[in-house]
């Protein structure tokens, strides 16, 4: 099964990224190495999830958009190389949470990011990984992940 057909499996479709909002590109390739820029929780018709977590937003919720976040990652390595069944291995995931200074179950909510990854890669899908709590993401989104991506050369 490719990744596209273990997406469709999910109930889950790729989008156009959104266009970058300064300097910067989505991704750059470097090698057989993928950089992606930092994604948000943006869904298909734009709308961005939005909170503090441990304030506004639950653990559950924040999961879910970091799964979203996920699938916009996807798209924008999708929107460079074409075809998903070209990655070799998901390297890392930089994971950052906009959260009170008294939460402490960042990785919980980045697990929504991982756990898709796997779910479309399997074993290739795992990866290194950071969640990190900030005080404060772009437009207030509550969560923000970049990732490295290594493809077949």
């Amino acid at each position: 099964m490719t990744p596209h057909d273990r997406l469709k499996a999910l109930g889950l479709e790729l989008f156009t990224p959104p266009t970058p909002i300064g300097n910067f590109r989505n991704v750059v390739r470097c090698g057989a190495l993928l950089f992606i820029s930092g994604q948000g929780p943006l869904d298909a018709d734009g709308t961005l999830r939005t909170g503090k977590v441990g304030q506004d937003v639950d653990v559950a919720t924040a999961y879910q958009h970091a799964r979203l976040t996920g699938l916009n990652l996807l798209s924008a390595l999708s929107d460079s190389i074409g075809d998903l069944a070209q990655v070799k291995q998901i390297v890392k995931l930089l994971g950052f949470v906009n959260a009170t200074p008294e939460f402490t179950e960042h990785p919980k909510v980045i697990n929504g990011c991982s756990d898709l990854f796997v779910d479309v890669f399997g074993d290739i899908g795992m990866h290194a990984r950071s969640a990190i709590g900030v005080g404060s993401l772009p437009n207030n989104i509550t969560v923000e992940i970049e990732a490295i991506i290594e493809i077949h050369s």
